[in-house]
């Protein structure tokens, strides 16, 4: 045998003894070449069946009368608004379109007539009545932009005090105008030693404006929510008018306290000082003002 041939048997058994060898020394080298790693742990998101799958709801079906030849001819029919060239627009310089006409029934005296249903004053009489008035219903006022739906005729306060003429007013006022006699009662006898008989009225209902203005506002006068007092009359003296009286006089304290306790009962005082309008009369009123406020003048 050649020489050559042995020498490579020989150089190839001494490489496999020496593999040999390294196994035996190096087990975990040898098992780390050999054998594959073992794979990572299920994520637990991945381990679980995937949601199931909702479909979004359907619509609704279409209308038939917004289908068929109907909804297209609809659909198809000219807009107003619009022409061939673009929308309808007036030419510039040329007046503005004319309102619509005003309807009938908001037109002429019918638009003057103000239609309000009736307040219920059921617990407001019952108090009158305790307070000792006389009064009794009247029709429905109705004049223009004036009137009143529930009118009273006011003939006797409290303890017999009369009211000359009888006056016609609404149940608020009437009212407002008994509580306030029974404090000028208290008064005559302080400053007068003389009990009140009664009192003189002027108007209390009549269509007309403030101060008798036609171009004025409407007065309360004009809805029986104003009273005008002319005089107080007594038992055993002579009466007193509402005037400009001198000072330090009892008949001038006495219309003074008699006015400013007048304050505490109505939403308007006038009187002698106010107005020339004002110079012979209190003026009382319940016109309802914004945020409760009163005019005592």
């Amino acid at each position: 045998m050649s020489s050559r041939p042995l020498a490579a048997l020989i150089r190839r058994g001494v490489a496999l003894t020496s593999l040999f060898a390294l196994s035996a020394l190096s087990p975990s080298w040898a098992q780390a070449e050999t054998v594959p790693p073992v794979p990572p742990a299920r994520p637990a998101d991945l381990t679980e069946p995937p949601a199931p799958v909702v479909e979004a709801p359907r619509p609704p079906e279409r209308p038939p009368e917004l289908s068929g030849p109907a909804a297209r001819s609809e659909a198809t029919k000219p807009d107003a608004t619009k022409t061939e060239d673009g929308p309808l627009t007036p030419p510039p310089g040329s007046p503005p379109p004319l309102p619509p006409a005003r309807p009938a029934e908001l037109s002429g005296e019918a638009a003057l007539a103000l239609t309000v249903s009736a307040t219920d004053d059921t617990a407001c009489r019952r108090r009158l009545e305790r307070l000792g008035a006389r009064f009794e219903p009247l029709p429905a006022l109705s004049d223009g932009q004036c009137g009143a739906a529930r009118p009273l005729k006011l003939t006797a306060l409290g303890d017999g005090l009369a009211v000359t003429p009888p006056a016609t007013l609404v149940c608020g006022a009437a009212e407002a105008l008994a509580r306030w006699a029974v404090e000028a009662q208290v008064l005559a006898e302080r400053d007068l030693s003389r009990p009140l008989a009664g009192l003189t009225l002027g108007t209390t209902y009549l269509c007309r404006g403030q101060n008798h203005d036609p171009e004025a506002k409407l007065s309360e006068h004009a809805f029986a929510n104003g009273i005008d007092v002319m005089a107080f009359s007594f038992s055993g003296r002579p009466d007193i008018a509402v005037a400009s009286l001198p000072e330090g006089t009892p008949e001038a304290a006495f219309l003074a306290h008699a006015r400013a306790t007048a304050c505490g009962f109505f939403r308007t005082v006038l009187g002698p000082g106010t107005d020339a309008a004002h110079g012979n009369h209190l003026h009382l009123d319940e016109r309802e003002r914004t945020a409760g406020h009163r005019l005592c003048q």
